[in-house]
């Protein structure tokens, strides 16, 4: 017992350097014997690669292999077989240890059911997009007369309308009736030559046509600056103009001068 006496500094010395020594030896003991043989250190397992596989065969296949699965996300597609892997973590090819689990997501038997988004009296171009954003299919536009242009004017499944909130299932044909920015009633063209542009607009406008270009040109003999000398198209006998359709009007004078802010 006479090496574990402190009478002088060099034991003080031996007993750090035996305690230093044990506390080494016992945290090489840990980490490198106790641990390795508890965990397995060192025994890994290559993960499989199991996307495009049918969910009812991965307990078998990976219970082979001592790993296990947990599903924790799905979505639906058509093209794919209901209950079929489609991604998985961690990757094919990586090391794991045993009885790892491997996070798969897998195809819906079902698409599953959202409601019907509002698209009447949108634009044609937003709809598509608003579709699109739902997971439904764009289907049939059809064009009718209307002065709403590109304006949606119905939406369809089916054939049938289907009011905004209504529950559809993804993936659902969706049909619209779009407004063509044409009436379907026809009438003689008007004749708006010799009047007041201001006139002649108004007089279009309240036909439910449009002003289209305006030309202007030096007033001949006999001829009003400011009034309608020539009209597109030309108020012939029987010519016929629908509503919504544009009458190019070329004008007496000069163009008026833009204001300059």
């Amino acid at each position: 017992m006479s090496f574990l006496k402190s009478d002088t500094p060099v034991d003080v010395v031996k007993h750090l350097l035996v305690i230093g020594a044990a506390g080494a030896l016992l945290l090489f003991g840990f980490f490198f014997v106790y641990l390795p043989i508890t965990t397995n250190h060192g025994e890994t397992i290559v993960v499989p690669k199991i996307t495009g596989m049918k969910q009812e065969a991965l307990e078998d296949y990976l219970d082979e292999r001592n790993l296990r699965y947990f599903v924790d996300d799905s979505s639906y597609n058509p093209t794919i077989a209901p209950f079929t892997v489609l991604t998985q973590d961690p990757a094919p090819g990586e090391r794991v240890k045993e009885d790892r689990k491997i996070y798969i997501s897998v195809s819906m038997k079902n698409p599953p059911v959202i409601k019907m988004p509002k698209l009447v009296d949108g634009s044609v171009k937003n709809a598509q997009m608003i579709l699109k954003s739902y997971d439904l299919v764009v289907g049939e536009i059809k064009l009718v007369p209307d002065l709403a242009q590109n304006a949606v004017l119905k939406q369809l499944v089916n054939g049938k309308e289907i009011a905004p909130g209504a529950p559809i299932a993804k993936g659902t044909r969706v049909d619209l009736v779009v407004g063509d920015g044409q009436g379907n009633q026809e009438f003689p063209v008007p004749n708006v030559v010799n009047m007041p542009q201001d006139e002649a607009a108004t007089l279009l406008v309240g036909q439910g046509l449009q002003v289209g270009e305006i030309f202007y040109q030096p007033a001949e003999e006999g001829q009003t600056d400011g009034t309608v000398v020539k009209q597109r198209p030309v108020p012939s006998p029987g010519a016929t103009i629908r509503m919504g359709q544009l009458v190019d009007l070329w004008i007496a004078g000069e163009a008026p001068l833009k204001s300059v802010d």
